[in-house]
């Protein structure tokens, strides 16, 4: 596969509260902003709060099985939390090639939006592209500009 900058695709997922149980419950992070709406309510947010790791999981899925897709190993994440997500909201994670570091590197904007557009994650990413016969052809889009995939 040929990458080049500017190619981008999205992943889109509603966070329901059986994600955030079923996260909790892998992760060991029970911590009751996510998991206790009598906790939850005392909190500036007055309402349970995704994981942002769960929320993340989204650019993973969309690295993992859109672009690059399939066979691709991911070599290192940032990530800026910028505003909660709660729980029913639905998370587009995006991601965009940015440079190609070599044959063997790309580094990638990744950031997700909840339903009202608004940036709940800022980040970037270093992942390695499948090699040429791993996996299913990524799903890309070659638009430079703010659409989705």
């Amino acid at each position: 596969m040929v990458y080049r900058v500017g190619d981008s695709a999205e992943f889109t997922k509603m966070l329901s509260e059986e994600d955030v149980y079923l996260f909790a419950g892998i992760t060991g992070d029970r911590n009751p902003v996510h998991t206790s709406r009598e906790f939850a309510e005392k909190t500036p947010f007055r309402k349970r709060v995704a994981h942002g790791l769960l929320t993340a999981g989204t650019i993973s899925a969309a690295i993992g099985m859109k672009l690059p897709g399939p066979g691709c190993l991911y070599i290192s994440q940032i990530l800026e939390f910028k505003a909660p997500v709660f729980l029913g909201d639905t998370v587009t994670a995006r991601v965009e090639i940015v440079e190609i570091v070599s044959g063997r590197r790309l580094r990638m904007k990744t950031q997700c939006f909840n339903q009202d557009r608004v940036l709940v994650i800022d980040g970037e990413a270093l992942i390695s592209p499948p090699r040429q016969g791993q996996g299913d052809p990524p799903r890309t889009n070659h638009s430079k500009g703010g659409g989705g995939a």
